[in-house]
């Protein structure tokens, strides 16, 4: 922990570490990632949300644990080489007889010394009931939310300064059914955890909640209780005037993935528009299937531009904002309030870039 902050000579200790020519800087925070998919980098370079998943599918369906730990550590080490000091990583596919994968992602975090926040995703939604998913890549909902709890019993800290926390987070509207989403809810809120989805990121994903349940998504998560300083989406893209209003008053966070928005032509969060509204707002490399990478440096100097972009100004968005996306706005998303800024009582997780 941090127990002071200043200029003047320096107190006693045990080790110094001098840093010339560095800025010292709070760790980044990583709000939104698919770490296994660091595996299948560089498929479908041309397809859409949908068109993108269902060609990834089939193959994200032979992972096992052993693929799982190799792309985690490498994920994970491109995350850290970035300044990035804590992380979230939404995991949704189990496939069948292949156990191991949840605890692989844990260890390899334990391994490499990245504060870390598993996110126990899920599909239960398969084509033959509607959802985008085939039916080979579902699990069977008692089952999730059983293993969800199991989870949460061996790995969530709730302590100040933990290293670990379970998230519970079902994988979207298009791959979960409603009741799914609503006992992911209330078993969340039993344990005291963390809810988290992906929400409101293409105009697809509209179409798919307005023709299946008669409701825009964000109208859908409202209607299952998926609202509230508890909760954090990913993207909250294509969110209305009235919905971004909503999400600010629910205290409820984004977590903002400009460069995969911009490979899959998903659209433009309303970074800014969400931030003057007052809502909680993050920044996330996404799952390098749909980004290629995981430097979360640089997905913060994506943002700053595409904020400008969206913007038609380059007063849209300025460094200082683009840097607090990616520290105390992800530490917001996350509910940390002992990380993503440099101050007394806080974790001493410190990134250091070298200005030479």
């Amino acid at each position: 922990m941090i127990i002071e902050v200043g200029s003047g000579p320096a107190p006693s200790a045990g080790e110094v570490v001098d840093e010339p020519n560095c800025v010292a800087m709070p760790g980044l925070v990583n709000a939104h990632d698919h770490m296994y998919q660091w595996a299948t980098r560089g498929y479908v370079p041309d397809g859409t949300l949908f068109e993108w998943l269902r060609a990834l599918y089939p193959v994200w369906a032979r992972i096992d644990a052993e693929i799982v730990r190799v792309a985690a550590r490498a994920a994970m080490a491109k995350l850290l080489l970035s300044g990035c000091t804590l992380s979230t990583d939404h995991h949704y596919v189990f496939p069948r007889g292949k156990p191991g994968i949840f605890e692989a992602l844990v260890e390899t975090s334990r391994e490499l010394g990245l504060r870390f926040h598993p996110c126990r995703g899920s599909m239960s939604l398969g084509e033959s009931k509607g959802g985008l998913p085939p039916d080979s890549v579902v699990e069977e909902e008692d089952a999730i939310l059983a293993h969800t709890e199991e989870l949460i019993g061996r790995f969530h800290d709730p302590k100040p300064g933990s290293m670990c926390r379970v998230v519970v987070a079902p994988c979207s509207p298009f791959s979960v059914t409603p009741g799914l989403m609503r006992d992911s809810a209330a078993l969340a809120r039993r344990h005291g955890v963390r809810l988290h989805t992906h929400l409101a990121e293409t105009q697809d994903e509209e179409r798919f909640c307005l023709e299946k349940f008669g409701m825009r998504p964000y109208e859908l998560m409202e209607d299952l209780g998926w609202t509230g300083d508890d909760v954090w989406y990913a993207h909250g893209i294509h969110l209305s005037d009235a919905e971004v209003e909503r999400v600010a008053k629910a205290g409820t966070g984004v977590a903002h993935c400009p460069s995969s928005n911009m490979r899959l032509g998903a659209g433009a969060c309303r970074v800014e528009d969400l931030i003057r509204a007052g809502a909680r707002v993050g920044l996330g490399v996404d799952g390098a299937a749909s980004n290629e990478d995981a430097n979360l440096a640089m997905e913060a100097h994506q943002a700053l531009l595409l904020a400008r972009v969206r913007g038609t100004s380059p007063q849209a968005m300025n460094a200082r904002a683009a840097w607090r996306l990616a520290t105390r706005g992800g530490a917001d998303c996350l509910g940390r309030d002992d990380c993503g800024s440099l101050e007394v009582g806080k974790c001493a997780d410190i990134a250091c870039f070298r200005v030479d």
